[in-house]
């Protein structure tokens, strides 16, 4: 299913877990070892299959291709060292969050043999990328790129991550269900398809669910050096809450005009806020009783998540963001259609990708980020989300 039904999401988000730092290192532009580390020996009646990564690890965006890039090579290590034998190969190309260089990656992995494409990682480039791979009748998996139009470009394109719709939905309900706010005011990026994605339902919701919008301030990518305009006009009108549907670094600014100028609603964003308590010279103090949506809780109890949290400071020296845990998802979510569908390398891209579209839709998953994911056939994933506040300089429950 597509969307949510919101009684449902109140339920699982009063249940939300704490979520967790950011993975912020941006460092080779891209990765030729493939992930077949941990196991050099090879199964004669196995041929690896190929899965390529494509996300920005170097550029303003690094901090989300480098935790993608890392959780992928640690899936493929785990997943062949359990093997005994490789299962995957694996190779990561940098875009820099850019649609053209994100193509070009897209063609340099075909070039080595890619048959399966686990990204790319932001919307934008994703958009230039599902197009190619839908031509060419290649498997592609995002684990963070959230616009309905990604999956929308053909039937061999699917998302791990929410849709932009879902989180604007979800992140209403869960306002209006809890109480956080009476008047709302909106600022948003209105050049970004994530940010407009989210915004649009959230309001068509908000309306729903009688929360009364009083301002709706929008900027672009080539006006938003000062954003205290936007905050002052909310700030008039009133709103008590104000919804942030945009991305960490932006969202540091808004935060600091409201220190400056004595505004002190609540505030609260979606999953491109994840990163915020790590930009360089920020006090993040000012993002004490921030709230948004994850799917995912580095300190959650559970065994799992703890395994992959151990996992991944002890391979990378940080702590995973929701970004890693999305894409650690996808290539285990590939590995149980693989195993379910008894595929392997020796077939073709093409043929690999209608089996796993089968397999895919056909069956449940539970990952890092969803117990009981399942997809359907528009490619779209069906999870619940969790919220989180910012307390004491860390992520904690709501």
């Amino acid at each position: 299913m597509k969307k949510f039904v919101s009684s449902v999401l109140a339920a699982s988000m009063a249940l939300s877990l704490a979520a967790c730092g950011s993975s912020a290192a941006s460092s080779a532009a891209s990765s030729d070892a493939a992930a077949s580390t941990g196991s050099t020996t090879a199964s004669a009646d196995f041929t690896p299959i190929k899965i390529g990564g494509i996300g920005p690890v170097t550029g303003g965006a690094a901090i989300y291709g480098q935790a993608v890039k890392n959780a992928e090579e640690l899936a493929v290590k785990e997943i062949n060292e359990a093997a005994g034998y490789t299962v995957f190969d694996f190779k990561f190309e940098d875009d820099e969050h850019d649609a053209e260089k994100s193509v070009n990656a897209y063609n340099s992995l075909k070039d080595w043999g890619m048959q399966v494409l686990a990204g790319p990682t932001t919307t934008t480039p994703s958009l230039a990328v599902a197009a190619e791979t839908a031509n060419d009748n290649l498997f592609m998996m995002t684990p963070s790129a959230s616009a309905e139009a990604v999956i929308q470009t053909g039937d061999n394109v699917f998302q791990i991550c929410f849709t932009d719709p879902n989180q604007g939905v979800a992140s209403a309900d869960y306002i209006a269900e809890n109480a956080l706010g009476t008047k709302v005011g909106i600022i948003y990026d209105s050049s970004d398809a994530y940010s407009t994605g989210i915004h649009d339902k959230f309001k068509a919701e908000a309306a729903a669910k009688g929360l009364e919008v009083v301002a709706d301030e929008a900027f672009t990518a080539d006006n938003k050096s000062d954003l205290s305009t936007q905050l002052t006009k909310c700030q008039t009108a009133g709103a008590d809450l104000v919804f942030l549907p945009i991305y960490y670094q932006e969202a540091s600014q808004i935060l600091i005009s409201a220190n400056s100028s004595g505004y002190t609603p609540k505030f609260f964003g979606c999953d491109g806020m994840d990163g915020i308590l790590t930009i360089k010279g920020f006090d993040t103090s000012l993002a004490e009783g921030l709230m948004l949506l994850t799917p995912f809780a580095a300190d959650a109890a559970d065994e799992k998540t703890q395994a992959f949290v151990t996992a991944y400071k002890e391979a990378y020296g940080d702590t995973p963001n929701q970004f890693a845990a999305d894409a650690y998802d996808v290539v285990y979510a590939i590995y149980d259609a693989v195993k379910a569908g008894n595929l392997n390398g020796d077939m073709s891209a093409s043929d690999l990708c209608e089996a796993l579209k089968t397999q895919i839709t056909g069956m449940t998953f539970d990952g890092l980020t969803g117990e009981g994911m399942t997809w359907d056939a528009s490619g779209a994933v069906s999870k619940a989300p969790k919220a989180v506040v910012i307390k004491d300089g860390a992520y904690a429950a709501m």
